[in-house]
């Protein structure tokens, strides 16, 4: 199976696009203003508690209050409250946790009340990004993590990663870990330190800790609430939680030359040799239409999603859950009775299912209405196919079996927001008026816009993203192209680029740095 990750950069936001054999499979928008994103560390200060809920308020600068559970406050909440106390009032100057005197664990049925109190400070990580009308959801659980390990200041032990079966290769990484963990620091091995040496697994530990020291000197300023430590980028992230023994991408496609050096040494420290797999996408077409991910989008996040055979599914999203209702529509029939036809469908419905819960990122709870199937035998069969088709999701998740009725209940681990794109355009000619514009007059306007740009902007590079038919009509003829015809004219450069995301009559100006121009 190839597995490719295309990175389109526009303006400051960031696009990630994750194939395999060519299908889409997940994909991402980094924004590039985005706070609040999950693992992200802040000095916060408590606004309200509240007994009855036992779970408090916390400021952390969003627009509404964050949400703090009692169950989310760990073992260890006492020891990291005295270590912010100490920290501020400078009886502690560093992030070594060797001459801190833990505080007992607080009790799993405890009141938040006799731990934290309106008005205190404390250091808070973001478990769930702000989704629809609710603050974020935050945890005082902290950890930081690595390419092969995850630190946890205030940690009791080392434990190692449940899909490393191998007892003797536990035990090794146990061996390696324990004597060089400073004291009061946990840690949690992930897989992909299986077989890794001591060297780099040491070396992923000391990254950690110089993070968690820069951490601590943020904390030292005192005002809250403040971002005292970031995850990685999105697509650093996506990186290195995917690269392992089991799973890597042969090839990494970015169209913007910034990102591809970050990339190539971002892999270049924390898996040397594979760096050659970072490309810098250098074509004139869109690196999205280039690698037909924008007709996958367009095909796959729309309320109506086709299956290979002739059905589809029908997705739909409320506050509360997601609903998805299996059709069996035009497809072509396996068999001469209903119940073949129905396991049929149903199972090609389960793989599209698994797949689009990735893309689409959707989380809590969803409902399946499957085609109705009488036989247990097949009620099983669909059950056990969807577990497997799901066994490469990373996100936590529960499948129940089919209920009397036929509905599968699934859910989700919910973090972010689910990602929702609009594939449905406005009318190209009447703009939802109804009317419509002469089609002649969309190359006066574009050239009396592309004159005031050049006058404004003194001859300054400009790109002019267009559908593919109207890329066609002003590149046609190559040397007396209007194009062409346009920079001799107005004594400039000017590229024109083929957008198939773009409506047919839409375009937008973009300067040397990719970034829109507004006209």
């Amino acid at each position: 199976m190839m597995n490719e990750l295309i990175v389109e950069v526009k303006g400051k936001d960031v696009y990630l696009a994750v194939l395999q054999d060519k299908n889409l499979v997940e994909f991402n928008h980094e924004l590039a203003d985005s706070a609040y994103t999950v693992g992200d560390l802040y000095l916060a200060r408590v606004s309200r508690v509240m007994p009855n809920l036992n779970a408090a308020f916390i400021d952390v600068g969003y627009e509404k209050d964050a949400f703090l559970h009692y169950f989310d406050l760990g073992p260890q909440i006492r020891s990291l409250n005295k270590f912010i106390s100490e920290l501020q009032s400078g009886k502690v100057k560093t992030g070594n946790l060797m001459y801190l005197k833990p505080e007992p664990d607080i009790v799993k049925e405890g009141k938040i009340v006799d731990v934290i109190k309106p008005g205190q400070k404390v250091l808070v990580k973001i478990a769930k990004e702000p989704i629809s009308q609710k603050g974020p959801r935050l945890s005082c659980e902290i950890s930081i993590p690595g390419r092969y390990l995850v630190l946890a200041p205030f940690g009791a032990r080392v434990s190692v990663s449940s899909k490393i079966k191998d007892s003797e290769e536990r035990k090794r990484l146990k061996d390696i870990i324990e004597p060089v963990l400073p004291k009061n620091f946990g840690c949690i091995i992930r897989t992909a330190a299986k077989g890794v040496e001591a060297r780099e697994l040491q070396r992923d530990l000391e990254e950690q800790l110089v993070r968690w020291n820069s951490a601590v000197d943020m904390m030292k300023v005192g005002h809250t609430p403040v971002k005292v430590l970031g995850e990685l980028k999105r697509t650093s992230a996506i990186l290195r939680d995917l690269m392992n023994e089991s799973f890597s991408f042969d090839s990494v496609v970015v169209n913007s030359k910034a990102l591809h050096d970050e990339l190539r040494d971002f892999v270049a420290n924390t898996l040397p040799g594979k760096e050659k797999i970072i490309k810098f996408y250098e074509g004139k077409a869109d690196i999205f239409d280039a690698h037909k991910v924008t007709k996958q989008v367009k095909a796959l996040f729309g309320r109506q999603v086709g299956l290979p055979s002739g059905g589809y599914l029908i997705i739909e999203h409320t506050e509360a859950l997601h609903v998805i209702d299996v059709n069996s529509g035009n497809m072509l029939k396996k068999g001469n009775d209903q119940e073949t036809n129905a396991i049929e469908a149903n199972l090609e419905a389960a793989a599209e299912i698994a797949r689009q819960l990735r893309l689409r990122d959707m989380g809590g709870i969803i409902v399946v209405d499957f085609i109705d199937m009488h036989k247990a035998e097949n009620k099983q069969k669909l059950y056990e196919f969807l577990k497997t088709a799901m066994k490469n999701d990373r996100a936590k998740h529960n499948v129940l079996p089919p209920s009397k009725i036929g509905l599968v209940q699934i859910t989700r681990e919910r973090v972010r927001p689910v990602i929702d794109i609009e594939t449905k355009e406005v009318c190209p000619t009447c703009h939802g008026t109804g009317k419509a514009e002469a089609p002649l007059l969309i190359v006066d306007d574009m050239e009396n816009e592309v004159r005031y740009l050049m006058t404004e902007r003194k001859g300054s590079p400009i790109t002019i993203e267009c559908h593919p038919f109207v890329h066609a009509f002003l590149t046609k003829g190559w040397i007396f192209s209007l194009a062409n015809k346009w920079k001799r004219k107005y004594k400039g450069r000017i590229e024109v680029k083929s957008n198939m995301s773009l409506p047919l009559m839409e375009y937008r100006y973009k300067d040397k740095d990719g970034v829109e121009i507004n006209v």
